[in-house]
């Protein structure tokens, strides 16, 4: 059975911030498949779904991102998952806002929920990772993360969720190797044609 855990804060102060690009991909995907989250239990929110005939667990760690591994560790045993059936959806500052990027373990670049889930399971799960861009100069990443993104950087966020989403939807279906191989492909291409156009304008 296949994991698939978006990360972010509990809680409406953080629901639109930058940190929790996760959480809104996995509601985009739990959308989809038609499956409903439970009420918070055992530090996690869960939904189940089947996907192409397979069974597919949704989840969503509730005990705030520095503590996503051990939300991880408390669930059900017949529910967690090995690497080998994680997917992990995050926001990235080292990718520019709205690029998506699917990686298969390495480390954690600072990301504090990312290092909870290597300190408890190990690095070699799949990562579908989410940018959203650096902080200004002089500005802190551990405050920039919390914040709301900007008016103008909305629409760009708002496609990189459904893009995000087709990413997870092509891991499930293709394998992470072929999903990692021709969405990667796809989507630096994309950003080398729209370098191109922002040159010649």
């Amino acid at each position: 059975m296949r994991t698939v855990v978006g990360l972010g804060n509990p809680g409406d102060e953080y629901a639109r911030t930058r940190h929790n690009v996760g959480f809104l991909v996995v509601e985009e995907l739990a959308r989809r498949w038609n499956a409903t989250f439970g009420k918070p239990r055992r530090g996690c929110r869960v939904a189940r779904a089947r996907v192409g005939g397979e069974p597919v667990t949704v989840v969503e760690p509730q005990l705030y991102m520095n503590c996503s591994g051990e939300a991880l560790a408390r669930l059900d045993v017949h529910l967690r998952p090995t690497a080998d059936e994680l997917v992990v959806v995050h926001d990235d500052v080292d990718l520019p806002c709205g690029r998506v990027a699917i990686k298969r373990g390495g480390g954690t670049g600072g990301h504090r929920g990312l290092a909870s889930i290597v300190a408890w399971g190990g690095p070699d799960f799949v990562r579908t990772r989410v940018g959203i861009g650096r902080p200004p100069a002089g500005h802190e990443t551990a405050a920039f993360v919390l914040r709301p993104f900007r008016a103008e950087e909305r629409p760009l966020i708002e496609e990189a969720i459904l893009r995000a989403a087709d990413a997870v939807e092509a891991i499930l279906a293709d394998g992470p190797e072929r999903a990692m191989n021709s969405f990667n492909t796809r989507a630096a291409a994309a950003a080398d044609s729209a370098g191109t156009s922002e040159e010649r304008s």
